[in-house]
């Protein structure tokens, strides 16, 4: 089983740009589909991205379609989340999940999917 480290995490203003990364322990890591998930202040966590294990299924919420962009570094273990024309709602802890083999597509959106969790690492969008 992988072990999830976030981190990039900090204070941008609007407009601003960040790149996530989180890192994976293990040697198994490429057999792993992967996602990010967020969760503001009083609210339940969501849904962000996703990657397949193969890098060829790739999901986005509609809100950040277009501005953010998912990938993975099987040689590094290592998943991103580079985030372009960030937004004050996007402020909130993002948290990457993994979950090993395969996930039909409808499940790759789904928090109950992932058996793994990093810690977080936090975002905020000032005005």
């Amino acid at each position: 089983q992988v072990q999830l480290v976030e981190s990039g995490g900090g204070l941008v203003q609007a407009g601003g740009s960040l790149r996530l990364s989180c890192a994976a322990s293990g040697r198994t890591f490429s057999s792993y589909a992967l996602g990010w998930f967020r969760q503001a202040p009083g609210k339940e966590r969501e849904f962000v991205a996703a990657i397949s294990w193969s890098g060829v299924l790739i999901y986005y919420a509609d809100s950040v379609k277009g501005r953010f962009t998912i990938s993975r570094d099987n040689a590094k273990n290592t998943v991103y989340l580079q985030m372009n024309s960030l937004k004050p709602e996007d402020t909130a802890v993002y948290y990457c999940a993994a979950r090993l083999g395969r996930l039909e597509s409808a499940l790759y959106r789904q928090i109950r999917s992932y058996g793994t969790w990093g810690q977080g690492t936090q975002v905020t969008v000032s005005s």
